[in-house]
């Protein structure tokens, strides 16, 4: 896919997360909307997978670890065609299969069940490591929150992961710089970021613009590239990106917009979704 065909479907992933917390009234756009691009690249472009056959065994794995962006995951797995987009707005409903975070066992496509801030790289580590020993060829990619990457959890992961050199992960820091309790560096500096993962044994990609595709793209074909160690790709993004009123706005971390602000928001990816057409 284009980089230009791929940032249209980001657009669409967007509308899908703006209709679906709507729909849900509760749920966490802000991290989402900042996401939104790197779940396109992924399941659009980068990664060997398959809607109709979700559990393909050669398939590439995906863990979202910070799996309160659960809305992000599954509009796009939507718009890859995983299961209908008309679902979407059953987000947090009950007898919903589309539960508040991410679930292996009732969401076609995902991969492991996630929430618990810091688990997931775990999973995705341990993913990695049995295809090493299988010898098989699939390849495994996480998405972590900045603000998550203060759980100890997650570098005794890195640790091991680069102990192991297990270049078949690709761990994803999503350095929106805003928690639930504001910005990153007031609540826990995590920072520098890239030092503590090259520390770690992991070849490093700083991503200036992570909702840039052609610099995502750069990022994962780098990534591929690398051979015996793990590649963390921090890539500065913005949160709720693409929405006005919702962009580096520490209050949209976790709360739905209204109908007046949903109106506005999709307003505002219609005029997004426009000006791409026009290019």
């Amino acid at each position: 896919m284009e980089n230009l065909e791929l940032q249209k479907t980001a657009n669409e992933v967007r509308k899908g997360i703006v209709t679906a917390l709507h729909a849900a009234k509760a749920g966490h756009p802000g991290g989402s909307l900042s996401a939104a691009d790197v779940f396109t690249y992924l399941y659009f472009e980068e990664m060997n997978i398959d809607p109709k056959d979700p559990k393909k065994a050669d398939r590439d794995r995906f863990v979202l670890s910070k799996g309160h962006t659960a809305p992000g995951l599954y509009s796009v797995l939507a718009q890859r065609g995983y299961f209908p987009k008309e679902d979407l707005v059953t987000l947090r409903h009950l007898g919903s299969y589309l539960q508040g975070h991410p679930d292996m066992k009732h969401i076609p496509g995902v991969d492991m069940s996630s929430g618990s801030l810091g688990q997931g790289i775990s999973a995705a580590v341990g993913m990695a490591l049995s295809a090493k020993l299988s010898g098989d060829s699939y390849r495994v990619y996480t998405l972590l929150g900045d603000g998550e990457i203060q759980e100890g959890q997650v570098w005794e992961a890195a640790m091991f992961a680069g102990a192991r050199k297990l270049d078949n992960l690709v761990v994803i820091v999503d350095n929106n710089g805003l928690q639930i309790d504001g910005k990153i560096e007031d609540v826990c500096s995590p920072y520098p970021i890239d030092k503590k993962f090259e520390a770690f044994n992991f070849h490093v990609i700083n991503v200036t613009d992570g909702n840039d595709m052609a610099q995502l793209r750069a990022a994962f074909d780098e990534a591929k590239a690398t051979k015996g160690m793990p590649t963390a790709i921090i890539m500065k993004t913005v949160k709720g990106k693409g929405v006005s009123f919702m962009e580096n706005q520490v209050g949209w971390h976790g709360k739905a917009p209204n109908d007046e602000e949903y109106a506005q928001a999709m307003a505002d990816l219609e005029k997004v979704g426009e000006a791409l057409c026009q290019k």
